[in-house]
């Protein structure tokens, strides 16, 4: 169990002097240990692992039996079936041990335990698709066992090749509504490197290896669980991934080089919420590493599929994908700097598209372009099949589809929109004209489907009906998520199209048809609620066109102008009225993936935010790894969504950038929150804010490009001195003002009363984070007996 050497306030120096190299790596790995994850007893239970991935294959650890490991992919469809559990038995002495300590060492991305006189390092591989093991402390000549196991009705294959066991199985996706007719399979394989090493066959679902520590006590396993669909022979594929040369340090300098790259955020609150939510940051992207290699989301319907530890067992049908469940996640990566974590997202939608294309003109009677399905199966249809396993029947649904009957997501109509907002907007981060380029259609084609849904009503406007307000409100007019969505994509299209020198005739139709898109829908102020009191009632947001018709679902739709669409920034007419919104909300702090902190910091509403973070960690964080459960009763599957909202929170708190508006610097502080975290946004232009009980003390600007900007600050009774490149002073008595930033020089702006920067408690082993009823980690066992303590004293008789 390595200790960090550097300090806390490396992290700053780092930010500040703009510092690359061994520096910048001390500082990224000091912000990631912050959140490691305590293990202070044995995590015995599957709903208390911890997880580890490389992108394409995830493992959960606990230590059941020793230690148990469930190996998952995302490519193992239509079921996302586990290629299996590996079990220690013989490792009993590890966990056994009531000195036994643990951690998870985000910096490096490896598990270590140790207890009993041994020491386990666990990490999956970044060059091969394997679980890397590594025990030191054991026994010499003691054999120890590793079992590979799965369970009924799996029926793979059980054998040995020489020193290696594995088990395989291929099936093809022909039996649920929308199957592909595509063959899958899974998977896994055992080689041990230490002294007489033997593998056998127990029983058709099991196989096992055993083998003698070397002399030294060093053993290593290597658990591979690539890629399989029965193309090439199993022993190829599992020889080929085994044979690979073990690199542990090419691991560790992966995740170094990824936490050099995310935009770091620290935060300290008297009442710990502020602790606690910049933990669940780290692990969430942690966690969105560890899902993000490949092409296809580890994530689906929210969940942390690749950190599974309930065997087969999925409550949302494992084949589709819901984007309202990816958003916050795709927005967490980017404000965190990290856009390549949302490449398998956009390869879904991208590599789909003709898909998607023959799926919308056979439901979405004949039109053009892509209306995507909210849930959409993996090669594009808009089927989501819920078997019975979890329910007391089986249920069919379509998304995108005219002829299907009043379902959630029958005619929702917005997610190919949201998709290519995405991709615009990575692009106005990244000026990364190849990837617009390759995502482009994706928003051509959405921009299409809306316009040939529009259609024109006797008041001149261009409507869309019957259409979804997503799952809230079903078959109304004009919902706030349709005209959002137009006219959000239509203008980005338009830029696009002029970036690329593409679709003339396109962007000519999106102009004309913006021009006569309604507004967004309002409707009067709830009863009782202060805005009702005035005559007449000040307005809110409206779902739809059709305010009385009944919620279905406990989205909160009124505010999606605010976000995702990012319609209304803080100069527009209707900010007010989206504060109203938010404040009238009908669903408060509603589910795992509520938005309702994402909109309090757009709103400029910290402490609101605060409250929100607070409130839905409490509720619904259920798992010691940071993981939340889609109910307030724990299930048994890790739902990743609800930390990636407060990752999103967190860095909207620092810095916002308006749609076509000014940068507001802190625009939702909470009160008595320390702060200091960096935020990239639009063009290149990165901000570092630091922030000392609830008052920004100074911001930095990098990468600006010599174009004009404009901040709004909190600042409004104080001088604003400006620093370039550390000299010549400027000072700015406005708390909004323009600036010209010149190309490669770092600005600093600081407030006339600036005190010392924010100072963090530097971490030298990890401990439990607590927050109420919810906690991450684990702590030590409790109840230790005195000294002197004789069992035989509690085995008398009462007199």
């Amino acid at each position: 169990m390595k200790n960090r050497a550097s300090s806390a306030g490396l992290l700053c120096l780092a930010l500040l002097c703009g510092c690359t190299g061994d520096l910048a790596l001390a500082g990224s790995a000091t912000f990631a240990a912050r959140s490691d994850i305590a293990i202070g007893q044995p995590n015995i239970l599957p709903s208390q692992a911890v997880g580890l991935g490389n992108g394409r294959l995830g493992a959960a650890f606990w230590a059941a039996d020793g230690l148990t490991v469930q190996l998952n992919r995302a490519d193992t469809l239509p079921g996302r079936l586990s290629p299996g559990q590996v079990v220690f038995p013989d490792l009993q002495a590890l966990t056994a041990d009531r000195t036994f300590r643990g951690r998870v060492d985000l910096a490096d991305g490896v598990l270590e335990e140790q207890g009993g006189g041994i020491t386990l390092k666990a990490r999956v591989d970044r060059q091969a698709d394997r679980v890397i093991v590594d025990l030191a402390g054991l026994p010499p000549d003691t054999p120890q066992r590793i079992v590979l196991q799965l369970w009924a009705p799996r029926a793979p294959l059980a054998s040995i090749e020489g020193d290696i066991a594995l088990l395989a199985e291929t099936w093809r996706d022909d039996t649920v509504p929308g199957a592909s007719g595509k063959r899958f399979g899974s998977i896994a394989a055992l080689r041990a490197i230490g002294r007489d090493s033997t593998a056998r066959v127990v029983d058709a679902r099991t196989v096992q290896i055993s083998a003698r520590p070397s002399r030294d006590g060093h053993l290593r396993v290597l658990i591979a669980a690539p890629a399989f669909d029965g193309a090439r022979a199993a022993s190829d594929v599992a020889r080929s991934t085994l044979a690979t040369a073990v690199d542990v340090q090419a691991t560790a300098a992966w995740w170094q080089g990824f936490w050099s790259r995310v935009a770091p955020i620290r935060a300290e609150s008297k009442d710990g919420i502020a602790r606690y939510a910049e933990t669940l940051r780290t692990l969430y992207l942690f966690a969105a590493a560890a899902h993000s290699g490949g092409d296809l989301p580890g994530s689906q319907a929210g969940i942390a599929d690749l950190f599974s530890s309930s065997k087969d067992a999925h409550f949302w049908d494992p084949a589709a994908f819901w984007f309202w469940n990816l958003r916050m996640q795709v927005g967490a990566n980017l404000a965190a700097g990290v856009p390549e974590l949302n490449q398998p997202t956009f390869a879904l939608y991208r590599n789909n598209l003709q898909a998607i294309q023959r799926w919308t003109q056979q439901h979405m009677g004949g039109r053009g372009g892509i209306c995507v399905p909210e849930t959409m199966r993996f090669d594009g249809k808009g089927v989501e099949y819920e078997s019975e396993r979890f329910r007391p029947f089986a249920i069919v649904t379509h998304s995108c589809d005219l002829a299907w009957s009043d379902t959630s997501n029958a005619r929702t109509l917005t997610t190919g929109a949201e998709i290519g907002l995405w991709v615009w907007r990575t692009y106005q981060q990244t000026h990364d004209r190849d990837f617009l380029a390759t995502n482009y259609p994706l928003m051509a084609e959405a921009s299409r489907f809306l316009l040939a849904y529009q259609r024109a009503g006797t008041d001149g406007k261009l409507h869309t009906e019957p259409s979804n307000a997503h799952e809230t409100q079903i078959d109304v007019r004009d919902p706030a998520t349709d005209i959002a969505a137009i006219r959000s994509l239509y203008p980005a299209v338009i830029a696009a199209a002029a970036e690329l020198g593409r679709d003339a005739g396109l962007v000519a139709q999106l102009r004309a048809a913006l021009a006569l898109t309604p507004p967004l829908p309002l409707m009067a102020g709830a009863p009782g609620a202060p805005s009702a009191a005035t005559v007449p009632p000040l307005p809110v947001f409206a779902a739809s066109y059709v305010p009385t018709s009944p919620y279905r679902n406990g989205e909160n739709i009124g505010l999606e102008a605010v976000w995702p669409y990012t319609l209304i920034g803080i100069d527009d007419v209707q900010f007010d009225i989206a504060r109203r919104t938010y404040a009238q909300r009908p669903f408060v702090y509603q589910a795992t993936w509520s938005y309702d902190p994402v909109h309090a910091a757009r709103l400029g509403l910290g402490d609101e935010m605060a409250a929100g973070l607070s409130h839905l960690i409490e509720v619904y964080q259920a798992y010691p790894n940071g993981m939340a459960a889609l109910g307030e009763n724990p299930t048994g599957e890790f739902y990743l969504e609800q930390a990636g909202i407060v990752a999103l929170a967190l860095s909207e708190a620092l810095a916002v950038q308006d749609r076509a508006g000014p940068i507001r610097i802190a625009p939702a502080l909470p009160a008595h929150w320390t702060m200091s975290g960096s935020v990239p946004l639009r063009d290149g232009v990165v901000v570092e804010v630091e922030a000392v009980d609830g008052r920004l003390l100074a911001f930095t600007l990098d990468g600006g490009s010599g174009q004009p900007l404009e901040f709004v600050t909190p600042w409004s009774d104080q001088s604003v001195h400006v620093l370039a490149d550390g000299r010549q002073p400027l000072r700015i008595d406005s708390a909004r003002f323009p600036f010209t930033p010149a190309r490669g020089v770092r600005y600093r702006f600081e407030s006339s009363d600036a005190s010392a920067a924010p100072a963090f408690a530097h971490e030298t082993e990890p401990r439990v984070k607590s927050l109420g009823r919810a906690s991450i980690g684990f702590g030590p066992p409790c109840c230790a007996p005195p000294q002197g303590y004789v069992t035989s004293a509690d085995n008398t008789a009462d007199p």
